[in-house]
């Protein structure tokens, strides 16, 4: 995974914090770019999807979904969600295009909600 990770910030110019919060419905593999959701200056862009890291991507993708699967089945399965998003579309917080692409191997506590969930990739993981 660091690997997918490095070669994601390297070919679509994106920042460390930037690569460990990209959303799976942020990806598009058919248009062949990535959101980049709260940027610098709280601004969205797009950046271009390396072609080097497409299949890396969509394999690692099918490893994480299980994980998002397991994860609901156990009453989890739920991410924090930008600005009122989760009041306004209740449900989508669980859904799988706003989980993270790289989650966190453990769940975690919410400071803000309280609710036990997987967040992404701390930044200063090893």
């Amino acid at each position: 995974m660091p690997w997918l990770i490095a070669n994601l910030l390297y070919g679509a110019g994106r920042r460390w914090i930037e690569g460990l919060r990209v959303r799976v419905k942020d990806v598009d593999f058919t248009a062949h770019h990535i959101v980049v959701r709260e940027g610098t200056g709280d601004k969205d862009r797009i950046t271009m999807l390396p072609s080097v890291v497409k299949e890396p991507l969509t394999a690692h993708l099918v490893w994480v979904r299980p994980l998002h699967q397991q994860d609901r089945a156990r009453g989890y399965g739920r991410v924090a969600l930008p600005d009122a998003l989760d009041r306004k579309y209740r449900n989508a917080a669980s859904e799988w295009g706003w989980q993270w692409v790289f989650p966190a191997p453990h769940l975690s506590v919410d400071p803000r909600s309280g609710i036990q969930c997987r967040h992404h990739l701390h930044e200063f993981a090893p």
